[in-house]
């Protein structure tokens, strides 16, 4: 069972199409689209759409899946998820290359094609959700970056460290991935700090900040603060809780800019 607010989840390209006709900087990404139960080559597409559609802001993050539940409801098979997971990323990579677009693979095959619209980005980011090492190595090879949950700045840092040795061995420069750490959900951002038995990432603006601050030396390049799980809510958002979640971010955020956190 899951809780109920997943009754009001949105469907993500959908909602980010919305959100890219009324913003112009934001970077728009998902945590997670799970890969299997979709068709590379009709999501290479919706992705480039978006990207279009945002000047070339998308961040696909995706990941393999875990709930069997929709796996069944998909009519996907369960078996080998991180080997299937993994050819899809190369089958839409090539999607988003130059025309015609082949792909030719144990899981999925596109016969010649033309496959548009194109991404404006000369490469679209692929970030990879993963906390296993199995599942971190493999984004250390294939992907853009990593989209790990983590409970605290030491646990953080040792998936980074795997990420990396993984990156290297596979030749490539660890320094060019992207870190977007999750927290556990409900994390509370409060106006008094929390004592005992806070959670990462969670606290007063203050004691959030620290904790970006232990982050980012740990090796995350970005945090991700989900809104409805933050404010700890069996239910979707309403508006007064909008606002005060809005404004504690907004104390956050001159919390980090005070201390040098914050990239500009």
């Amino acid at each position: 069972m899951l809780p109920e607010f997943y009754g009001s989840v949105y469907e993500p390209l959908e909602t980010l199409s919305h959100v890219a006709a009324v913003t112009e900087r934001i970077k728009l990404g998902t945590a997670i689209l799970v890969a299997p139960l979709h068709v590379p080559v009709m999501l290479a597409r919706r992705l480039a759409t978006l990207d279009r559609f945002s000047g070339g802001w998308v961040i696909a993050g995706l990941g393999q899946g875990w709930q069997h539940v929709e796996f069944e409801t998909a009519n996907v098979p369960t078996g080998r998820k991180g080997a299937r997971t993994e050819e899809f990323i190369t089958a839409m990579r090539a999607a988003w290359g130059p025309d015609p677009v082949r792909h030719e693979g144990e899981f999925y095959r596109i016969a010649p094609s033309e496959v548009n619209p194109k991404p404006v980005q000369a490469r679209v980011p692929v970030l990879l959700a993963a906390n296993t090492p199995a599942a971190v190595k493999r984004a250390g090879r294939i992907a853009d970056g990593l989209i790990p949950i983590t409970s605290s700045a030491g646990e953080l840092r040792g998936i980074v460290s795997t990420l990396r040795d993984a990156a290297r061995e596979a030749g490539r420069d660890p320094g060019d991935l992207m870190v977007v750490n999750q927290v556990p959900w409900p994390t509370l951002v409060t106006r008094e700090p929390i004592g005992e038995g806070r959670p990462f990432l969670g606290g007063s603006p203050r004691q959030v900040t620290e904790d970006l601050m232990a982050a980012r030396e740990s090796g995350a390049t970005q945090v991700y603060l989900a809104g409805g799980q933050g404010l700890g809510l069996d239910e979707g958002l309403r508006a007064a809780d909008v606002d005060r979640w809005l404004e504690l971010l907004g104390e956050v955020i001159e919390e980090a800019d005070r201390l040098g956190v914050r990239a500009p």
